[in-house]
Formats: structure tokens, sequence, C-alpha cells
């Protein structure tokens, strides 16, 4: 990643199966200042400690990779006294230590830097418009407002006159896919026009913009791109063109369909994905024999898409659709059959959901539970008691979740006798239940549930229950009373900085009891970090070493490598879980199709938390196609549970931890379904 002079690195691991990496030769004894300088930066990343004498010395240390990621720590801490900082390694003689000291700006939203970005975004040298420029146009877009919105206008404007038949900069291109997060400031007669540019990724980014804000001033463009000769284009512009579009804009449900329709068939799969999306939202019978077709594609999650599409389409032919596609084929097409079919059937098919319910796999069990949610109460009510009496928590933690989704009469009562459940994700879905009618009736089952917590492995619950606790506070004075007395009374403090930040976002009696979030308390020494620094951060920022890992599925095997110097925290403990071969034998629990699929849980409904927290890492890598990131439930929640990308995604940058990416093996990802599995995971 820096300087010129990389050598590869040769020597395979010949350690045991422990964290360390072997380099080919021992550090040069100079480098050990620079490990004690990363070592410090890594301990207050770690703990989210800001110090500004630490800070303002690494800033000025004679090497970048100290000063570079002295930057993106105080991006992470978040605290706005780095801004100064922060200001001046925007001006470092590096390229990647600017780059890195923008992106921490944009992360902190800092106002006081808006100014400088601006001239950044609109005075840029021409050799560096590609990388500064564009790093300085996402911190804008970040930071936002009206003054944000003024700056990439105006950007825009001075390239458009040229975007259809020249290219433009990378600083434009970035300009098109960050300015969703203006809102109602975007620009959008602009960016229409950067939609017929004479660049395919100029194009596909304009239309990104477009599809997550859907302005009716854009359904001419959004229409006409549904022909683009990309295929990512045509995919963002039809993914737009719903029922609830065609309102807003004005346009006839019928005429807008019969453009969806076109794309149904279009030869690219992720746009017949997103076709028959589309088409589903218009509910009606017209459109059944064309999305049945696409029950039948070639591709499997194409399949599945279709199959969801169906259940929105009430009626006969669509019933008989569905049926045919129970029995045989993945589990994937099975379970979104019967899930559609329980959509259009209601209770006529209610036999068939009891046929599942005898099945031996939990997933199946777990699949009918999620079906009676479309079934009338009075007939679901004795399937459900059953299910909720399952000997599989996986399957319990479904038939929870069912009543509160229909907002069943006793989906209530029935979160309260579940609010202690030995297992964690089945609380989790009482408490969340709880938290969205917040009562002081609740009050007594919440401390339960927190109660319980305290012997998890992670706080996910008691996050949950503080979250519910200080909405009932701010009910009235009496409520606030009673949780005070009750819960703060109880828990008179907080061991774990995700519960108090909880707090300090919602709760402010708790906040002030327990105190801030920050700094926190790791259990590493500095040892620890100097470890980290000299036998991953180093070596993998020099480009002399990168961890990579071959994942074995159903379907193939796909290579990652991993991005060590961007996220070393997230890269050593998930080499930790290949090492333990925790991820050996895991489901994908969850394909969106086309878009992105998610592993690395070990219970396989996407509720397991049995690993350590790592603090986010964001950092400048941008969600590309086979990126690999780190599910979160909130800031710094990270553990097992991770994800990869199956096309550009810039909405989750900033927000999410890369560490890696796809090397090799792409088109098994994408063939990858629902309830597929990890065979193993190994160190390539």
């Amino acid at each position: 990643m820096y300087g010129s002079s990389w050598r590869p690195y040769q020597i395979r691991f010949v350690c045991s199966l422990t964290f360390v990496a072997c380099v080919a030769n021992p550090l040069r004894a100079q480098d050990e200042a620079v490990v004690e300088s990363l070592a410090g930066i890594l301990a207050a990343s770690d703990t989210r400690r800001f110090t500004g004498p630490l800070f303002r010395a690494a800033s000025r240390h004679p090497d970048p990779i100290v000063r570079s990621h002295a930057a993106l720590a105080m991006g992470r801490i978040g605290n706005q006294g780095a801004t100064p900082i922060l200001l001046r390694l925007m001006s470092d003689p590096d390229s990647i230590v600017r780059r890195d000291a923008i992106f921490a700006v944009g992360q902190l939203g800092s106002l006081a830097a808006l100014q400088r970005l601006r001239d950044m975004v609109l005075n840029t040298l021409t050799d560096e418009r590609d990388a500064t420029q564009a790093e300085a146009v996402a911190a804008v877009a970040k930071i936002g407002g009206p003054d944000a919105a003024a700056v990439i206008t105006e950007l825009l404007n001075r390239w458009v006159g040229i975007a259809s038949t020249q290219g433009v900069p990378g600083g434009v291109r970035r300009a098109l896919s960050e300015a969703w997060r203006l809102g109602h400031l975007a620009p959008i007669s602009l960016i229409t026009q950067y939609a017929e540019a004479a660049s395919g990724e100029t194009r596909w980014r304009a239309v990104f913009s477009l599809s997550r804000l859907s302005p009716p001033a854009a359904s001419n463009v959004l229409l006409r791109v549904t022909d683009d000769p990309e295929p990512l284009v045509r995919a963002f512009g039809v993914s737009a063109l719903t029922a609830s579009y065609a309102d807003r804009a004005g346009l006839d449900r019928r005429g807008l369909a019969a453009r969806v329709r076109r794309a149904v068939d279009d030869p690219d799969p992720y746009v017949r994905i997103q076709a028959v999306k589309a088409l589903g939202t218009f509910g009606t019978t017209d459109h059944v024999s064309i999305v049945a077709d696409r029950a039948a594609d070639t591709d499997a999650n194409v399949r599945v898409q279709a199959l969801a599409s169906l259940g929105m389409m009430v009626g006969p032919e669509a019933l008989e659709v569905i049926s045919r596609q129970l029995e045989g084929g993945v589990f994937a097409t099975r379970r979104e059959a019967l899930l559609s079919l329980a959509r259009v059937g209601g209770a006529s098919v209610l036999s068939d959901i009891q046929s599942w319910v005898a099945r031996p796999e939990w997933a199946d069990r777990a699949t009918a539970a999620a079906a009676l949610r479309w079934v009338p109460f009075r007939q679901a009510q004795p399937v459900l008691t059953g299910l909720l009496a399952d000997p599989d928590v996986r399957v319990v933690a479904a038939a929870l979740r069912t009543p509160a989704l229909a907002d069943w009469p006793t989906a209530d009562s029935l979160a309260r006798a579940h609010i202690a459940h030995p297992d964690p994700g089945v609380r989790k879905i009482a408490v969340r239940r709880l938290a969205d009618r917040p009562d002081t009736v609740n009050v007594l089952p919440l401390v339960s549930a927190f109660d319980a917590g305290t012997n998890d492995r992670a706080p996910h619950v008691q996050i949950e229950v503080v979250a519910a606790l200080g909405r009932v506070a701010a009910l009235n004075s009496a409520a606030a009373a009673l949780v005070e007395s009750r819960f703060l009374g109880r828990f008179p403090s907080a061991d774990d900085h995700l519960i108090r930040r909880a707090a300090e976002q919602g709760f402010p009696a708790a906040a002030n009891r327990w105190g801030p979030a920050q700094p926190i308390s790791t259990g590493r020494g500095i040892e620890d970090y100097r470890a980290l620094a000299r036998e991953l951060v180093l070596p993998a920022a020099r480009g002399e070493y990168q961890p990579a890992l071959v994942v074995e599925t159903d379907r193939g095997n796909v290579t990652f490598e991993l991005f060590a110097a961007d996220a070393p925290f997230t890269v050593q403990a998930f080499m930790r879980l290949v090492d333990r071969r925790y991820l050996d034998g895991l489901a994908w629990y969850r394909v969106d199709p086309g878009t992105a699929l998610e592993a690395g849980d070990s219970r396989g409904d996407g509720l397991g938390r049995d690993v350590s927290t790592v603090r986010d890492e964001m950092n400048l890598r941008p969600f590309e196609r086979g990126t690999l990131g780190l599910v979160l439930d909130g800031p710094d929640t990270g553990g097992s549970r991770f994800f990869v990308t199956l096309i550009p995604q810039p909405a989750l940058e900033g927000t999410y931890t890369a560490f890696g990416r796809v090397v090799s093996g792409i088109e098994v990802l994408e063939r990858l379904t629902m309830g597929d599995r990890i065979r193993r995971v190994r160190r390539q």
C-alpha cells in the first residue's frame, strides 16, 4: 500500500495455528520505533480514547504509515477535538495520508472542515483529481446540509457539458453515487443528465442515487435507462419503478408495469431479479404469467425472487404456480414457495403449513412458523402454540416473531412470557415487541430480560432492554420514577461500553448513573498492540504480507484477500475464528437475491451472538462487487457474522467495516442460495 519497494510475501506459515504472521525477514531495528507509535494508535482506537498529545505527535511522525493510521483512528474515535489535527494532515505530503485524513473528517461530520473540503473539491490539481478530490466529495456528502449540497452541485455543473461525450474525473463520479446522502437537497436535474453520460460507470453511479432518492422529476430518465447497455444501470433503474413510485410521480401504473415487464427477460440475472421484484409491488394478477416464467429461471435466486413476487399477486393462478414449487429444488425456493403460498392463500393453505410443522428439519418448522403470519389468528393459534414449545430454540424464535409481525392480540402477552427465556435470540424478539409499545406494565419483564442477559457472551439483548426502558421512562415523570427505582436501583452500574452507549442515546437517567461509554476497557495491554502492529499492520501496510482465505462452499471455492492494514482488529478476530474452525459447516443464513449474502452465524438463523464484539474499523475501501464486510446490530457490534456484496453498494461505505475482497470465485457466490453451507474455511 505504501512505498514502491515492496517485497512479495512468499514464506508460508510454519507456526502453530495461532494468529502469528511470520515475516520473511525480522523487522529492521528502526521499525521498532514505528511499531511503538502504531501500538499507541491501535490502543487509542481500540479503547476509543482521544489523547491530543499522542495524535499530535503521530501526525508529525516521519513514517506515512503512522500518520495514516493516526488519521483513521481519529475518525473512528469520533472526538471533534481531532479536527485541527486532521485539517493539518489534509495537507500532508503523502497522498494516502491526505485521503485518510479527509475520510476521517467525513466520519466526524466536521462542519469546521467544510470550507477546506470545498476548496479541495473545486480546486484540486488534475493529477490528484481521481483520488483526493473523490474522497473530499464523499466527506462533503457525509457532512450534508445546504452548504455541502452547494459544493456538489457546483462540481457536477462544471462537468455536465462534456459528460455525454467524454469521461469525467473520479471526483465527479463519486459525487454522483454520494448525492443520495443529500436527500431533498440533491441536485436532481444535474444527476439525471449524468444518467446519459458516455461512461457506463458514470451512468450507474447517477442512477444509483436516483434509485435511492426516487424523485418524481426523474421518471423519464428512470424509464429510459431500462434499455441501457450496462446491466448495472438497467438494474438500478428498474428497481425504482415500483407501484408506489408510479403514484408519487403521477404515472399510469399499467404503463409503468409494462415497461418493467420488458426487463423480466433481461439477459442479466440481477436485472431480472429487480424487474420481478418491482412487478410484485403492483400486486395484481396481470403479471402472474410472466413472473411465473421466471419461477423456472435457470438462476436459483431469480426463482426465489419470482416466488416472493407471486406471493404479492392474489388469485388462483398465482396459487397454482406457487404450489408446484413446494417440493423439490433448493431449500430457498421451497421456503419462499411456502411463505408466498400462505400470503396468497391464508387459511386455505393451513394444511400445507402443518405438513411442514411435522418435518424433522428445524428450518422447515421455522418456515412454517413464519408462514402463519398470513393465517387468521384463530386458525393459526393452535399451530403456533405447538411451535412455541418446539425443542429447537430457533423454531421458538421464529414462532415468537410471527404474532408480532401479524400484530395479533396475543403478541404482547407472548412477549412477556418469553422475556426471560434462556435463549438470547428468543429474548431479543420479545424485548423488541415490548419496546415498540412503551408501557409501565412492561418494566418488570424488561428488567428480567436485562438480568437474564448478564450471562450472555455479547450484550445485544441488554442493549435492546436499555433502549426499551428509555422509551418507557420518557412517557412521564411517574414512569421515569418507576424505571429508576425498579431498574437503576437494581443495576446501579454497567460494565459494558455498548450498554452505556445505549443509555447515552436514549436513557439519560441511566447515562448519568453509569457514566460515559468511552474510553473502553478492552482487556488488552500494550504488548498486545505491539504484537498486532509488528506481526500484521506494518507488514501488510508495506505490501510484504496480505492474508488470504479460501472458503469452500457447496457450490465451489471462493478466495478472499483480507485488508489487514485497513482493518487489523477485524482481520485478527476473523482469522482466529478460521483457526478455531468456527465457520466450518455454517449456513448462508440470509441471501438477498443478486445483492448480498450473509454467513458466520452459529445458530443458522441470524440470531447467534456467541463471540466477542470487535470495534468498527471504517476505512477507504469501497463496497464493490465482492467486498467482504462485517454484519452489525449497531456501532461496534461486529462479531462472527459477515456479508459479501454482489453488486457495488456505495451506501455501505463509512457505515460498515470492509475487511476483504473476492479475488477468485465470485461466480460461486452468485450461485449460492439461502441454506447452502460453508464446508470449510482455511488460510491460503
